[in-house]
């Protein structure tokens, strides 16, 4: 038996998110039948984030066991040749046979897209478009206030039973200028349910004036009152999964993110 990982890319419009769902077109899915049909066998994909439908993915990373004897390169071409055209397999590699996608990453860097400017259906399929431009400066402040390990329940939507823990940790939150726009790169331990798209959010709030880049702070207080102005959702389509990063000897890190729920 062999572990087999696989690096995906994908534009996520077309998609009902990653996770198989019965009767839905998802990445795991789309996937799943590419492998069987190549091994012959019934093997399961285990991907590393749950992107959610209209998200899109240059780094996601999952596995799946197989007994047949196929080098690791072989599996990209096999794959690709029987993907569709908005999902494809950038690289192989075989790896230790306990190593897990999800809970051996070390971290995972999302990135969110804002464009403004004349109005491009383009562009729009992978980025939030806005009228105006916004107040870089403020952004910046806004995002560094979101650095550090704290309570992100104010940044997520429902959350699952199964989640007790909402604490996580953001090693770096930065606004990237563009052109005519500005992308949002957070990486941090793991993501709740919708917390990446409420942090860009609120950093775009505060790049329209509408919110006072210290606010964050109240926000991250585990003691916070429910009159707090909670951070808006951004749509899924300016979301991309950047990279998941599992370091020079990976190993288990689920004491580092006990989950990851991003979508």
């Amino acid at each position: 038996m062999t572990r087999v990982k696989l690096t995906v890319a994908y534009d996520g419009t077309d998609f009902r998110g990653w996770a198989a769902q019965t009767g839905r077109r998802t990445v795991q899915s789309i996937l799943t039948d590419a492998v069987r049909r190549v091994s012959g066998e019934e093997n399961e994909i285990v991907g590393a984030s749950r992107t959610d439908s209209g998200a899109h993915a240059r780094g996601q990373v999952c596995h799946f066991d197989t007994t047949r004897p196929i080098e690791p390169e072989r599996w990209v071409g096999a794959l690709n040749r029987l993907l569709p055209a908005d999902v494809v397999v950038v690289n192989a590699k075989s790896v230790h046979p306990e190593f897990n996608s999800r809970f051996w990453a070390l971290d995972r860097t999302y990135a969110y897209r804002i464009v403004w400017g004349p109005r491009d259906p383009f562009r729009e399929r992978i980025a939030y478009w806005t009228p105006r431009p916004l107040d870089q400066d403020a952004m910046r402040a806004t995002a560094q206030n979101l650095v550090g390990r704290h309570d992100f329940r104010a940044f997520t939507e429902e959350l699952d039973p199964k989640v007790v823990n909402t604490v996580r940790e953001m090693f770096a939150v930065d606004v990237r200028e563009l052109r005519d726009g500005a992308t949002i790169m957070v990486r941090g331990t793991a993501f709740l349910r919708g917390m990446m798209r409420r942090m860009a959010g609120a950093i775009l709030e505060a790049g329209r004036g509408k919110r006072d880049p210290e606010s964050i702070r109240s926000l991250l207080d585990p003691e916070r009152r429910d009159a707090l102005t909670w951070p808006v959702v951004l749509p899924a389509k300016g979301l991309r999964l950047e990279r998941i990063r599992y370091g020079r000897h990976p190993r288990d890190a689920r004491h580092n993110c006990q989950d990851d729920e991003e979508n």
